[in-house]
């Protein structure tokens, strides 16, 4: 049989390179109707009286008198409202929506609308916790008062944009009373959920369809939900088609982005200069409502550790409630934040301590049956220690870094390590998430794969229908894989957190291998699996204490960079990376994840740059948002290393978010080692590397 691993053509190639594939705003019906937003044009106040005109026949202005259900976006907390009802926390805040044939009269009528506000003062500083969580491992302490030294640092990164090819968007439409939304998303049942509530509505009146998606990274996993409501209730109102998408400078001023971060740690060192504890808390900018902050606090406190092993830690974090545009998810979740400051700190340890980095990297570099930061187990074989043989051999490390670290070379290497959880954090699969997924095999004896998640560029179409294949050999041509509809396809959870392949893909292969059992029946044969978590993960939901996730993936990226000693400016020369994903279920796509994954860190960690001015985001567009181009690149050299995990399938664990956390570190180490002086922020831009240089 032919190695899993080996590339075939994605199966969406074709139709996408003859620019066939439909993505939502090339979606039209009769008589469409379209949407726009009117916004808040303040960061806090209460909304005193909206000065409407008088709507001309065929427009209509849809606020919350017209919300049936609650009005709130169905996330974790209740505290986002679909549109503001008495007060505004930001600027930006959808107040309410204008509907009409013709998008030049929308745009003047909404231009006539008067909101009187009453004024607040707003809060743009981290003060307001409004989500606390805190572990412990070991005795840290005993340890704190035992300590000969201690070494503290804080860091601080900033937001970062999706910038995801294709801007938010969705169509709603009204049938036989069922509310049907399409729309370039994610989660198809997070926002069928949403919906439900909004509308009041049971399962049968909303259906979710998800229409070819160009990109996501996270930005379409809880904000599509919010946009859908808005539609769903001017579609059960007004009962026609209704089209609301997003231009490019409305998306990026008024979605969702990466929590900014402000990172201290402190290292409590011992006799022999050994690091015994750890002290950790991590604040981040969750804007003005809560969203799913709390889970992404909950995975960067997990990633407090990196790579590395620590045996007494204290780790604290806080969500801050700021009157700015709400933060949400994106790939990584939390983690490239932590794993930035960790592996600074790692690094800023040893200079301190005047140990090659490298040798105290390798002191506390994590090992099979080590306990993680929240005192669960790393259970499977890691594979560092030949990771990163390959990672020195074909970068050339050694030579490098003793080159680079003399002065006046303005030349440096930079080697981040890390790891990330794979599937959703502790319990979540069980207990929250409870995937299913079903195979059809049909009389004409070709198979469909019903499951939730989404195709959005990573290539998963291909992976589940080449996993089905293998299993039942058969050409792909006859396994089938749409694009979800929810009215067809069971909650198989949404695709995020690494967990598509590893989780969802699982249970397909178990699936499938219970129908090759059956395939010689001739009627249609349904065959279903429900996601049962392994026996051995025992997790405190509460206390944050156990296995945190039942897999970790692990990486190491070696950057090499040329900073120029007159403008500050940083051109990268040479990007190695090398993958523990399990086994690549097709080569050409991971590399595919792998590659974008990194420059898109790299980005995060010298280029990114975002910032509002009294609550109003001052970058709105390509033009002003500065990302990776072609460029900021150099050659790329990536290895996966295969080391199967038991329970994915073929060995597979998570590859999307783990290729992303690591380049800001290692792009930032590079950058120190050329300009000799420490790096505490990102991104390290040409401003920050000037103030380092000249001030120290």
């Amino acid at each position: 049989m032919t190695d899993i691993s080996c590339s075939i053509n994605k199966v969406d190639n074709a139709e996408k390179i003859a620019g066939e594939a439909k993505y939502i705003n090339d979606i039209f019906y009769e008589e469409m109707l379209y949407a726009r937003t009117l916004r808040s044009t303040t960061s806090k106040a209460k909304i005193i009286e909206i000065k409407k005109p008088v709507m001309p026949e065929g427009y209509y202005i849809i606020d919350y008198t017209d919300i049936p259900g609650r009005n709130y976006v169905k996330i974790i907390f209740e505290d986002m409202p679909v549109f503001a009802q008495e007060r505004v926390n930001y600027y930006g805040e959808p107040i309410l929506l204008v509907v009409g044939p013709d998008k030049e009269v929308i745009n003047q009528l909404i231009n006539k609308i008067e909101v009187v506000y009453e004024e607040e003062k707003p809060a743009f500083d981290l003060e307001n916790s409004v989500i606390h969580y805190a572990f412990e491992k070991g005795k840290p302490k005993e340890i704190y008062l035992q300590a000969k030294n201690k070494i503290r640092y804080t860091y601080k990164t900033g937001y970062q944009e999706h910038v995801y090819i294709e801007p938010q968007g969705v169509i709603g439409l009204y049938e036989e009373g069922k509310v049907t939304i399409l729309g370039s998303i994610q989660c198809p049942y997070y926002v069928k959920n949403a919906v439900m509530q909004i509308l009041d509505q049971g399962e049968d009146g909303v259906r979710v369809k998800q229409v070819t998606t160009g990109g996501a990274f996270g930005g379409k996993e809880e904000f599509p939900s919010h946009i859908a409501c808005q539609v769903a209730v001017a579609v059960k109102k007004i009962k026609k088609p209704i089209k609301l998408i997003y231009d490019r400078e409305e998306d990026m001023e008024f979605t969702t982005k990466r929590h900014p971060s402000v990172i201290d740690f402190e290292a409590y060192i011992g006799e022999n200069n050994e690091i015994d504890g750890l002290k950790a808390h991590v604040a981040l900018d969750g804007g003005a409502y809560k969203g799913l902050s709390g889970v992404v606090l909950q995975r960067a406190m997990i990633a407090s550790s990196g790579a590395y092993t620590i045996n007494n830690m204290s780790v604290t974090g806080d969500v801050y409630q700021t009157n700015t545009v709400p933060t949400g998810a994106f790939r990584g979740f939390g983690a490239p934040q932590m794993i930035f400051a960790i592996e600074m700190f790692i690094h800023h340890i040893a200079k301190e301590l005047k140990i090659d980095p490298l040798v105290l990297r390798r002191k506390y570099l994590a090992k099979q049956g080590d306990l993680t930061s929240t005192s669960g187990q790393f259970r499977d074989p890691i594979i560092m220690d030949d990771m990163l043989k390959k990672a020195m051999e074909i970068s050339d490390y050694n030579k490098k870094i003793k080159a680079y670290t003399r002065e006046g070379i303005f030349k440096g290497i930079g080697m981040s390590w890390f790891l990330h959880g794979c599937g959703f954090t502790g319990s979540g699969e069980q207990k929250h998430i409870k995937a299913l997924v079903r195979l059809r095999k049909e009389k004409d004896r070709t198979v469909s794969v019903l499951v939730a998640c989404v195709d959005m560029g990573q290539g998963i179409k291909t992976t589940m229908r080449k996993i089905v294949a293998n299993i039942l050999e058969l050409p792909i041509e006859h396994v089938n894989y749409d694009n979800p509809d929810t009215d067809l396809v069971p909650d198989s959870g949404p695709t995020v957190a690494s967990r598509t392949t590893m989780i969802v893909g699982g249970l397909v292969a178990r699936a499938a291998k219970e129908l090759k059992e059956r395939w010689e029946e001739e009627d249609v044969v349904l065959v279903e699996k429900r996601y049962k978590q392994p026996e051995y993960i025992e997790w405190d939901e509460d206390r944050l204490i156990g296995d945190a996730y039942p897999a970790y993936s692990w990486g190491i990226n070696v950057v090499e960079v040329e900073v120029n000693p007159v403008t500050y400016q940083v051109s990268v020369v040479g990007i190695w990376s090398v993958y523990d994903i399990g086994k690549a279920i097709d080569e050409r796509i991971v590399r595919g994840q792998a590659d974008g994954g990194v420059l898109q860190g790299i980005g995060y960690g010298m280029l990114e740059v975002m910032s509002h001015k009294e609550g109003r985001m001052q970058q709105k567009n390509v033009t002003d948002y500065i990302i990776p181009t072609a460029s900021d690149c150099a050659k790329m050299e990536t290895i996966i290393m295969d080391n199967p995990y038991p329970l994915g399938p073929y060995g597979a664990k998570g590859v999307g978010e783990l290729t992303l956390v690591g380049g800001a570190p290692a792009v930032a180490l590079a950058i120190e080692t050329a300009i000799n002086r420490k790096v505490t922020k990102i991104p390290a831009t040409p401003e920050y590397i000037m103030e380092l240089m000249k001030n120290g």
